[in-house]
């Protein structure tokens, strides 16, 4: 009897003594690195176990649909036992994707494509995110990046994902194109391909074509501004970036030669809905606006999201009209200019970066000098007056805001909007930022700003503001008449928006990309790649006499013996006044006020020949616009260290480093010598005392 007991627990074990031995065997036998091989091998077995399964219901007769679901077939009439077996179904290319059985869409497919090329062929509504910066090409299809749709026969575009921003993603886009047979598809494909592709890349498209996927050629991409930006050490990862774990494949070899990486959704740019509705309702009206002119306002605290939906903004509008004007209102986080400025451009040509990649030159702009208006808020508000007058309402115009949206800051705001008058404001909010009241045409007409007040509505909810009619253009019938401005739509946007920044490392992040700013504007001045790059100390610079230009320091006052230590080594405005500063036959000649003058370009006092009075100046500004320059302007707008400590002098001496440096000299900190205004004074004589709420 005991005999048999035993034979029987031998047979049959106690199903707790089983599931104690099951759930302590794989850590007693396998370690980390097995077990994930053992979990891939079992997948694999599950995706060759499914395989069968497919192949087995597709000889049972069904139907494979386009959106890659398999269904049922309609029940066939019942076959004699005479009649010919039916072949089983032969697969296309997406089709025998073991991942596309299973799946609403086939799989994305890799490939090289010679020395610093890749081919990627992706289905319809699938997207590929990746960081880096490649140039992209539309083959067959139509796909879109950030906002931007590039189509098949246009020219390719460079992308810039950087790691100081969100990833970018490349996203199909369904065609309006006829619809058309498969053959006469692949036949219009390959006709496509012969021009941008050899015989072995054509035949392999050829051979996985289809007509849900979209076919994207992805290209090293080298310019002058990424060159001299990662020549800079530190700066080289905020382009690439290597993977710690690299996995041997085709597919990462191709990415790698191409300069890119493959990133995961989760740090891709993702919108809200309430993001999305506002930018559709914006492009509807654009295209409906009588006069398909809107004026655009973006308003809202800081890290928000406010740029970036500037930039998607630009991009949505440039599908379906030709040009943006673009005015720059935030004098710290400019977009297409160095920092410190106020600017009006027009765009036609989609944003597909940060602000460094993309460097460009304004219609009008004016050097401020300083990353923030504090204690100089009339000149500022005089400054946009100046810089809008010479909008001419031929296109739509997105207005960039400053991030200060409190005290002062908000009054500023109000200012602002009466005097652009914006047909749409956006007004950003976020959980993690202070209350900002709803700007409603009603709140900004009974609230009085920094520097106008409230009005009485008149006329359709107008605003009365004689003063900015000199800067309109009016019909006759209306010129004698005060300018009067129609209230705006407001849309209130809910932001979750993600960013790296905190309030103790805001200050040093966006010191950051105003240096990269500067660093992407002085890229300018190397030749076009693949000449070599030259460092800026073996650039030729210009040679500008002392008595054809006046000095003016905005941000400080210098004593006059002390104001060209100030100008030498510094970053310049290259400015045009109205006075006429020849005729002075020594200099430096020196202003007493700063004026208010056009912007041409900005430069870098390389250094000043004291003996023959020049001034060595090194600039990308071509020469036509160089004879226009007449003033030049020194702000709080520096040169980034990196530049300096880059450089190597004769004996490993570094030009423009010392250890030695006398602090006491006005103007040698940002403290010392600092220009006071009137308001600085008022303060100091009746400082306001700020009641702060005891949190609960």
């Amino acid at each position: 009897m005991a005999d048999k007991l035993i034979l029987v627990r031998k047979r049959r074990p106690n199903r707790s003594t089983r599931m104690r031995t099951h759930k302590a065997w794989p850590p007693l036998i396998l370690s980390r690195r097995p077990r994930r091989r053992l979990r891939t091998l079992l997948r694999w077995c599950r995706r060759r176990r499914l395989r069968r399964q497919l192949l087995k219901a597709q000889a049972a007769g069904a139907d494979w649909l386009e959106s890659g679901c398999l269904v049922p077939s309609a029940p066939a009439a019942v076959s004699t036992k005479t009649a010919a077996p039916s072949a089983a179904p032969r697969l296309t290319p997406d089709e025998n994707s073991v991942s596309s059985c299973f799946s609403n869409h086939p799989v994305r497919l890799l490939r090289p494509a010679g020395p610093g090329r890749a081919l990627l062929l992706l289905p319809l509504e699938q997207f590929f995110t990746f960081s880096g910066i490649c140039r992209v090409t539309c083959l067959y299809g139509q796909v879109q990046v950030f906002g931007f749709t590039i189509s098949q026969g246009q020219p390719s575009r460079d992308v810039f994902s950087t790691y100081t921003h969100s990833c970018l993603t490349i996203s199909t886009v369904p065609s309006l194109m006829p619809e058309k047979s498969k053959k006469e598809m692949k036949r219009e494909a390959r006709t496509l391909l012969r021009s941008h592709l050899n015989l072995d890349d054509r035949s392999w498209v050829m051979k996985n074509f289809s007509p849900r996927y979209c076919i994207v050629l992805l290209e090293n991409l080298r310019n002058s501004t990424v060159n001299f930006i990662i020549s800079h050490p530190g700066l080289s990862y905020i382009f690439v970036q290597e993977s710690p774990t690299f996995q041997n494949n085709t597919e990462n070899f191709a990415l790698k030669s191409v300069g890119i990486k493959k990133e995961k959704k989760k740090n891709a740019h993702h919108f809200t809905d309430s993001v999305l509705s506002a930018l559709k309702e914006l492009v509807n009206d654009s295209s409906e606006e009588a006069d398909g002119c809107p004026i655009i306002l973006t308003c809202g605290p800081q890290d928000v999201g406010k740029s970036t939906f500037n930039r998607y903004l630009i991009n949505q509008l440039l599908n379906s009209v030709s040009c943006i004007d673009y005015l720059e209102c935030d004098l710290g986080q400019t977009e297409f200019t160095p920092p410190g400025c106020i600017s009006l451009l027009n765009i036609t040509e989609p944003v597909l970066g940060p602000p460094y990649t993309h460097q460009r030159t304004p219609q009008k702009m004016v050097y401020y000098g300083k990353p923030a208006c504090k204690n100089d808020y009339e000149n500022y508000i005089e400054i946009v007056k100046y810089v809008f007058s010479s909008y001419k309402r031929e296109s739509p115009l997105i207005v960039n805001t400053m991030g200060w949206v409190t005290d002062k800051g908000l009054l500023l705001l109000i200012d602002l909007i009466r005097l652009l008058s914006p047909s749409h404001v956006v007004q950003f909010t976020s959980g993690r930022s202070k209350y900002m009241p709803n700007l409603t045409p009603s709140y900004v007409d009974d609230m009085d700003g920094l520097y106008t007040k409230s009005t009485s509505k008149i006329r359709d909810r107008g605003f009365h503001l004689p003063e900015f009619a000199e800067y309109l253009e009016l019909a006759d019938e209306e010129k004698d008449s005060p300018a009067f401005f129609t209230g705006h739509k407001l849309l209130c946007v809910q932001s979750e928006f993600a960013f790296r920044k905190t309030p103790r490392n805001r200050d040093s992040h966006n010191r950051i990309l105003r240096d990269l700013a500067v660093l992407g504007y002085l890229g300018q001045l190397h030749p076009p790649v693949p000449k070599p790059l030259d460092p800026l100390q073996g650039l030729t610079p210009y040679q500008v006499p002392f008595n054809a230009v006046a000095l003016r320091i905005t941000h400080a006052d210098v004593a006059p013996t002390h104001i060209l230590y100030a100008v030498n080594a510094s970053w310049v405005g290259l400015c045009s006044i109205l006075d006429d500063v020849s005729g002075h036959a020594h200099g430096p000649i020196l202003l007493c006020k700063t004026p208010m003058c056009d912007c041409l370009g900005f430069g870098i006092c390389r250094g000043i020949d004291m003996e023959k009075k020049f001034y060595h100046i090194l600039t990308p500004v071509p020469p036509e616009e160089l004879r226009k320059v007449n003033c030049l302007l020194v702000g709080a707008i520096s040169i980034p260290h990196c530049v300096l400590k880059n450089q190597r002098g004769p004996e490993g001496t570094i030009p423009y480093i010392t250890t030695d440096y006398n602090f006491k000299l006005p103007g040698a900190t940002g403290k010392i010598g600092t220009r006071e205004t009137e308001e600085t004074c008022k303060e100091k004589l009746h400082p306001i005392l700020k009641c702060y709420q005891k949190g609960n």
